[in-house]
């Protein structure tokens, strides 16, 4: 592959493509209901896309003011360890810099692999004042 045909586009992905790479690189499948009315409510999204194929995104949700969640960073599997997963948050650091006002509070879970690609950007882990916690909604829960 030739990095050089890599086109970093601040973008939100089709719904397809975006549950598609979700899949793909192992993170859980969300609905087509959920990606339809989360997608078009995030506060930033990009993309890299190698020969119009989205290989690589990454999306930051939120209040936009208090609280911003970095999600969704996935790079396709055949495209990992070239330096598109850096792409991605170099991208989204920028959009936090220009856009977050001082004391905005910028969250990420990270898959076990993943705080060495974070800590780069500042990230640290909050352990042990303090865990994360996650709820996942069923078809039973509503």
């Amino acid at each position: 592959m030739n990095m050089d045909k890599l086109i970093s586009l601040e973008e939100i992905p089709s719904i397809e493509e975006y549950r598609n790479l979700r899949v793909i690189c192992g993170l859980s499948p969300n609905s087509l209901d959920a990606a339809s009315k989360g997608l078009p409510n995030s506060l930033f999204s990009t993309t890299i896309r190698y020969q119009n194929s989205l290989v690589g995104m990454g999306l930051i949700v939120g209040d936009g003011g208090c609280n911003l969640e970095v999600v969704d960073i996935a790079v396709h599997p055949e495209y990992q360890q070239r330096g598109i997963g850096q792409m991605i948050m170099t991208s989204i650091m920028s959009f936090i810099a220009k856009n977050s006002p001082e004391s905005a509070y910028v969250s990420l879970i990270a898959d076990d692999h993943s705080p060495a690609l974070y800590s780069k950007y500042s990230f640290e882990l909050t352990t042990p004042r303090s865990v994360g916690m996650a709820l996942k909604v069923s078809a039973g829960d509503t």
